[in-house]
């Protein structure tokens, strides 16, 4: 065995249990995650990555569907990627007139909404704004290596997301080096306010009003209701967030009839979808940018 791999249990891979439909590609081709890596444990081809601070973790799909991962970090696993999910139960919270919906999850039924860090899935849609995926995807890569924890995993280094106190460290002009343009500052201003305490995120992810979770983040600078709502969506499991982007308005205006935009569009949505309108948000978001 491989030193690298002993503290990673015994480096064997077990079964993880899940209902439903899963699929790991769609789940991280869907806009939520960008910094997980092709990786080849023994004979399965897969993914790893870190989940927060801990040592890379590495997951794998079956053709039969089966889910793999290292043993000792199937929980960690499992939440993270929302196989304990009870999908059956949230599509029963859905509309039950809604073909465009129903098109939707037929096309990407495998899709689970992932559990992330807070500060970290925060902080990424922070960084997100107007950026194409590639784009997130290079500048959280540069930020995990020039700031992150390294850990060495089969031979490669992976890295953990930069803490607040790190980059609030770092200062403004040293992340714009990181290609973050303008928004290096929101990035610093956050990661200051929450290294100082001013914003406490453990407090904001057990914070049951999705209102009240939202408002809170949104008084961190370039903070506004998309980002707040993918950040509650993708990490809290705030699943009555639905994010609107260029996308999902599109497929609203398009294939709902809805002319009205900003908040009013909002509560049309939520109220349309129900309590876990999040969920059908990433139905729709993936659909439409492969579809339409």
């Amino acid at each position: 065995m491989k030193p690298e791999l002993a503290a990673r249990g015994d480096g064997s891979l077990v079964a993880i249990p899940y209902d439903g439909s899963f699929s790991l590609l769609d789940t991280l081709k869907s806009g939520q995650l960008f910094h997980w890596e092709s990786f080849r444990f023994g004979e399965f081809d897969g993914y790893a990555g870190c989940i927060g601070g801990a040592p890379p973790s590495f997951i794998a799909q079956l053709e039969s569907g089966a889910v793999l991962t290292l043993k000792g970090d199937c929980e960690r696993v499992a939440g993270y990627f929302g196989l304990d999910h009870r999908m059956e139960e949230i599509h029963a919270t859905f509309p039950s007139n809604d073909p465009v919906l129903r098109a939707a999850i037929a096309y990407c039924p495998g899709i689970r909404i992932v559990r992330q860090p807070v500060w970290e899935c925060l902080a990424t849609f922070i960084t997100s704004s107007l950026k194409q995926v590639t784009h997130i995807r290079a500048i959280s890569m540069t930020l995990r290596q020039r700031y992150g924890v390294a850990h060495q995993f089969g031979g490669r280094t992976f890295y953990a997301y930069p803490e607040p106190a790190v980059l609030a460290a770092a200062g403004e002009e040293a992340l714009r080096q990181c290609s973050l343009g303008y928004r290096a500052k929101s990035l610093h201003l956050a990661a200051v306010a929450i290294g100082a305490g001013r914003i406490d995120l453990n407090a904001i992810e057990r914070e049951p009003s999705l209102s009240r979770a939202r408002e809170s983040l949104m008084q961190l600078h370039g903070v506004g209701e998309k980002i707040a709502n993918c950040a509650l969506l993708f990490s809290a499991g705030q699943w009555g967030a639905f994010p609107i982007d260029v996308w999902i308005e599109r497929i609203l205006r398009e294939h709902y009839r809805k002319r009205v935009k900003g908040p009013k569009l909002q509560q049309w949505a939520v109220k349309h979808f129900g309590v876990n309108a999040g969920y059908a948000q990433q139905y729709l978001f993936h659909f439409a940018r492969k579809t339409l």
